[in-house]
């Protein structure tokens, strides 16, 4: 898939991927809910290649949790599409700010969603400096 150079700079983690048949509604475009599935994806990709093992921290009692979603859905895909699924990274104070877009491979933006995840530290509010540490190469 060609994938649009300043679409590169822009982010820090683009993913490929493919509308299944089975995400379309009766309208025969993705159901909205499936947009959700695909960013979650592509953050918990992210994640694992960045060296971050949920299950690891989770055993020491640090939980990564989504707190807020923000979606807005600007052109629908269609079935058999191919699109890139990104994410752009900041940090403000406790909360983690995962920035993702769903673009066609041209660079047409299809969702815009904003993602902000909080750690929990033996289930109350931290700082987050453990993922912090793992997330520095990619924070803005």
């Amino acid at each position: 898939m060609r994938i649009l150079k300043d679409t590169r700079k822009r982010y820090c983690f683009i993913m490929d991927m493919e509308v299944r048949d089975y995400e379309l509604d009766c309208e025969q475009i993705v159901n909205n809910a499936n947009y959700l599935h695909y960013m979650e994806h592509t953050r918990h990709k992210f994640c694992g290649d960045a060296g971050l093992s949920f299950i690891e921290m989770h055993n020491r009692g640090i939980d990564a949790v989504v707190r807020k979603i923000e979606v807005e859905y600007k052109t629908s895909l269609r079935g058999g599409e191919r699109f890139l699924s990104c994410i752009r990274l900041e940090r403000k104070g406790p909360r983690f700010i995962f920035h993702q877009d769903i673009l066609r491979p041209g660079g047409e933006v299809c969702a815009e969603g904003i993602v902000t995840v909080v750690v929990l530290k033996d289930g109350k509010l931290s700082r987050g400096d453990e993922l912090a540490a793992i997330f520095a190469p990619y924070l803005k």
